[in-house]
């Protein structure tokens, strides 16, 4: 482990009742503000130009008849489409709906506005033009079929809020057979990030990555990706337990024998975790754990205290579930935990996805990766987590913020670096080229937008 370098003491003594009571108005204050907003602007993207239009004549350059010089030599070299279109800045968020934020199977049309909010994360935070493209299909093969025939338009693809087992099935199969990076964010964002907070709380409370004990409650594709990630980090599958809605994952449960073909990943889970071979539900789980990994169902209620004081000491938890996490903050540290994160921007230790993925893919598109390898994503946490370092760590200060931009390029140069040593890259850069791309593309979006605001081109928001 790195020295760390601390703020100074976080202990802060618990909330008052009536401070409960203002903590809990303001943790409900976006939804109600989202009710307002989302109307008066009607919706959060739109398109504009990029390239001059200095008069009409301007429009034989960009349409027809100059436009055929560029067909014809994307024609004659598919690669050149990267230098005659935004392909190569370009990446489809792809749902069909059937597991959004908490919300569950809401369908393609209610999907959409979680789409815009990422598209508009994507270009704020990584300078990246994301587009919504929500499908109305429910058939996993459907939807692999048409990412492949959408494909060329994109530079990457992000899947996002698909139901489980079929995310792992349409995951899986679009890396295989696609020529572009195909990315679920909610599997590789969420552990990518979660593993960068573990780094840190680890530092904080001295202990050891390989000998911590683990408790993953939940055993979604986040929760899959985020064990995944972490067993390739270094913490040791045996000492970790796994619980879902029906407690704790072992091979001789007979439900998980039965639809072992269907639940491939909570199968291998099983067989590779809980060497002490615990049977139960969650309370028998927390006993003695370092950690607990929580993406469930939202709260709060879903992590009782009492299972929190059954863990060892200096425990760590994060209860990233959204939008109300597993349990709130104060009652985690009321029952004595000592590192505490949420999914939500408005508690300290924000654990969540934005952190990661505008920076992973900026640093994938400017080396035209193929793929995103899970060593690009370790890549990127440790970025992550050494931006957090640098700044100084302290038990409310695992990550950095989202308006800690500079972690954006910072994680692209990893990802391009390690893209590159492992020859997924279709470019050659070295690590200042990365860095000075990323920082500018990524500048130039937030001064964009800035500048929009500041001159009326995005109205002025109501008051909320």
């Amino acid at each position: 482990m790195s020295a760390v370098k601390t703020k100074g003491s976080s202990e802060k003594a618990m909330p008052s009742a009536d401070t409960v009571d203002t903590l809990l108005a303001r943790a409900k204050k976006p939804t109600s503000d989202a009710m307002i907003l989302h109307p008066f602007y009607k919706g959060k993207m739109e398109a504009v130009p990029k390239c001059t239009v200095r008069d009409f004549h301007d429009f034989a350059i960009w349409y027809t008849p100059g436009v055929a010089a560029p067909c014809k030599a994307i024609h004659a070299d598919p690669e050149q489409v990267y230098e005659h279109t935004n392909k190569g800045n370009t990446v489809a968020i792809i749902s069909d709906g059937t597991r959004v934020l908490g919300l569950g199977d809401i369908g393609a049309k209610a999907a959409i506005p979680v789409m815009e909010g990422k598209a508009l994360l994507y270009k704020y935070l990584g300078g990246v033009d994301a587009v919504s493209v929500c499908l109305d299909t429910k058939d996993p093969d459907e939807f692999i079929r048409t990412v492949l025939m959408l494909q060329p338009n994109y530079g990457g693809v992000n899947l996002e809020d698909i139901s489980q087992p079929k995310c792992f099935y349409i995951l899986d199969t679009l890396r295989e057979r696609a020529e572009i990076p195909i990315w679920h964010d909610d599997q590789q964002g969420t552990a990518t990030v979660a593993l960068a907070g573990l780094m840190n709380a680890l530092r904080i409370v001295d202990k050891r990555m390989d000998e911590i004990r683990v408790v993953f409650q939940g055993c979604g594709a986040s929760n899959v990706a985020c064990s995944r990630l972490m067993f390739t980090a270094g913490v040791k599958p045996e000492n970790c337990i796994a619980v879902d809605s029906r407690g704790i994952l072992h091979a001789e449960r007979e439900d998980l024998r039965r639809r072992k073909a269907e639940f491939v990943d909570k199968w291998r889970i099983a067989n590779i975790t809980n060497r002490e071979g615990r049977i139960g539900a969650m309370e028998e789980a927390m006993v003695d754990a370092d950690v607990c990994i929580s993406l469930s169902k939202p709260g709060p209620g879903t992590l009782d205290p009492s299972w929190l004081r059954l863990m060892a000491e200096d425990a760590i938890v994060f209860a990233m579930a959204n939008p109300i996490p597993e349990i709130w903050p104060w009652e985690a540290k009321e029952a004595g935990i000592r590192i505490f994160a949420t999914g939500r921007s408005d508690f300290p230790n924000q654990v969540n996805n934005s952190l990661g993925f505008p920076g992973i893919f900026r640093g994938a598109l400017d080396v035209r990766a193929r793929t995103i390898t899970d060593e690009m994503c370790i890549a990127a946490a440790m970025a992550l987590a050494d931006q957090a370092l640098d700044a100084g760590l302290d038990a409310e200060h695992i990550l950095p913020t989202m308006d800690d931009w500079a972690v954006f390029p910072r994680e692209a140069v990893a990802v391009g670096m390690k893209a590159q040593e492992q020859g997924v890259a279709r470019l050659a850069c070295d690590a200042d080229e990365l860095h000075g791309k990323a920082s500018d593309v990524i500048a130039r979006s937030r001064d964009l937008t800035q500048w929009m605001m500041k001159e009326g081109f995005i109205p002025e928001a109501p008051e909320v």
